[in-house]
Parts: C-alpha cells; sequence; structure tokens
C-alpha cells in the first residue's frame, strides 16, 4: 500500500491532531509538547522530526522522551560529547589560529599582505624617482635640473614626486645619501674579494678607482660637485659632503691600520685618492689612478717598514 492509499486514520506525530479530531492529545502521545520538542531540536522555528509510527509506549517512560540515535552512533562512530556553545564568529572569519579550510593559519593575512604590497609598490617608484634624478644631477648638475625634469624622467606624475619628496631639496639630500651608501659599499666590497697582504689590500683602493674612472658618464666626485653648486647655501649638501669625505676617511683608516701604519698614514693615502679622482674628472683618463697608487705603495712601504735611520746613506 503506497502512501496515498492509507487510511486517514494513521497515526500522526504527537503535535499533528487527526484531521476533523478535536484539538485534545492524540491517545499515547508523548506530554512534551509541540514547543518544547521544537526547543529539543535547538530552536522553536525549526521543524520536529517527523514521526511515521505511532510511539506505543508508555507516555511517562524516558524511553519515550529519548532522541534518536545520531548518524556517528548508528555507524559506529563516537558520537561528539555535548559542551558548551561555542562563540559565534563573524561572517567571513575564521576563529583564532585557524584558517577558512579548518587548519591552522599559515602565511601572511590579508590586512598584512595588502599593507606590505603597498609598501613594495611605493618603495619601487621611489627607486625609481632617485634613478632618474642620479643620472640626471651627477650628470648635467643639480641647479641645471629642474623637478618637471625628473617626473619626465622617472615616468612619475609630478603630484606623485611632490608626495615622494615634497622639495627639490629633499630629493637632493635623498640622492646624496643614497650615492654615498652605494658609493662606499661597491668600494668595501671590492677590496674585500681581493687577495693578498693588508698593504695590498690598501692598494687595491686605488684598483677600485681605476675602473670607476673608465665608467661611461664618470664626471668625478657627486659630493664636490654638489658642494661647488650649493655647498655656500645649502648647510643640508654641505653636511652631506663632509659625511661622505669623513666616512671615505675612516675607511681608509681601518685599512692602512690593519697593513700597520701609523694613523697619519690614512690622511695621507686618502688625500691621494681624493686628488686622483679630480684630475681623473678633469682629464677625462684614468691615468692619475695608477700614478696615486704608485705613491701610495713608496707612503706604506716608508710607514710600515722596520727603521732604516741607523743605515748610511
Amino acid at each position: 500500500m503506497t502512501d496515498t492509499d492509507k487510511p486517514p486514520t494513521q497515526a500522526r506525530a504527537p503535535h499533528e491532531p487527526a484531521a476533523g479530531a478535536p484539538d485534545a492529545p492524540a491517545p499515547h502521545a508523548s506530554p512534551m509538547s509541540a514547543g518544547r520538542l521544537a526547543l529539543a531540536w535547538g530552536a522553536a522555528d525549526n521543524p520536529a522530526p517527523r514521526v511515521n509510527a505511532p510511539d506505543t509506549r508508555s507516555p511517562g517512560s524516558e524511553a519515550s522522551n529519548a532522541r534518536r540515535p545520531s548518524a556517528d552512533e548508528s555507524s559506529g562512530r563516537a558520537p561528539v560529547a555535548d559542551s558548551a556553545p561555542h562563540p559565534q564568529t563573524p561572517a567571513g572569519e575564521t576563529a583564532a589560529g585557524e584558517t577558512a579550510g579548518g587548519g591552522e593559519a599559515r602565511g601572511r593575512t590579508p590586512g598584512r599582505a595588502r599593507t606590505e604590497g603597498r609598501a613594495a609598490a611605493e618603495d619601487e617608484v621611489r627607486g625609481r624617482v632617485l634613478d632618474a634624478a642620479e643620472r640626471l644631477f651627477y650628470g648635467q648638475g643639480v641647479q641645471a635640473v629642474g623637478m618637471d625634469a625628473v617626473r619626465t624622467a622617472s615616468g612619475v606624475t609630478l603630484r606623485r614626486l611632490y608626495q615622494l619628496f615634497p622639495s627639490k631639496s629633499a630629493l637632493v639630500e635623498a640622492y646624496l645619501a643614497r650615492r654615498d651608501e652605494r658609493w662606499r659599499e661597491a668600494l668595501a666590497q671590492y677590496v674585500a674579494a681581493s687577495e693578498g697582504t693588508p698593504q695590498e689590500r690598501v692598494l687595491a683602493v686605488f684598483d677600485w678607482l681605476a675602473r670607476w674612472f673608465t665608467e661611461d658618464g664618470f664626471r668625478g666626485c657627486a659630493f664636490i660637485n654638489s658642494y661647488g653648486e650649493l655647498g655656500a647655501t645649502s648647510p643640508e649638501v654641505a653636511e652631506a659632503a663632509r659625511h661622505h669625505k669623513d666616512a671615505f676617511r675612516a675607511y681608509i683608516g681601518r685599512l692602512t691600520e690593519a697593513a700597520g701604519a701609523p694613523p697619519a698614514t690614512a690622511t695621507h693615502i686618502a688625500l691621494l685618492a681624493e686628488g686622483a679622482i679630480t684630475t681623473a674628472a678633469i682629464s677625462d683618463s684614468p691615468a692619475p689612478a695608477e700614478d696615486a697608487k704608485r705613491a701610495a705603495r713608496i707612503l706604506l712601504a716608508a710607514t710600515t717598514s722596520p727603521s732604516t735611520d741607523h743605515l748610511p746613506s
């Protein structure tokens, strides 16, 4: 017999009265009301489970109110123990330590990734502007180059340029600061990679200068050039030039000290290097580097060898 063939007097769920019958409870129905039965399933607005057969058990027995076995219990799996409800997590978020897939959180959060992405993009634009400024300022002179030329060479808008560097003075200072760091780092790496005695590492400074003098666009020391243009009117440019020369002199001092030379030798070696830079720029020749290297070798030999004052002249 199909469902449609069943007589209308078929037993119904405890909360469903038979068609045409009064509102009194059906025989053998559980005393639990429809509202209580709904709450037992978790929410008053969720429908109670459909009952397909009359409940002939005693209305007062615990068995009549027992819940039906869950899918886990029926399949033999250990049921999940009842516990206090978990705190609600806002939509689109996961609990701390979890990902949307249920595993532990790994890597960067979306907010942090966006922040890092914006910072990387700004660094890239800033570097592009400084590259353009260095080419123009070093190649043509600071005063001959305007901000519009830097904007064109860097490919950024004028508004973006002034967001990064509010004035031309700020851009010049940033250009000199970055050039100082890069110039001294390149020199130190070259000397550190050279093999030989401590005296030979001092002389390697002039080998590096000779390579620099042969580069396209070499125009001498950027700090001397900038100081010549703006040193009298810009304290920031004057300070940048002094800082660069002091740092170079200190580096030579560490090299000569390792070679066993007295402190004054560092000053003499640094002056030889500075003279070679200026002379090479004016003469457009790398030869001053080799000339200064020969003078430095003589100086090191005189200051690091045992005294020969007792020998006849």
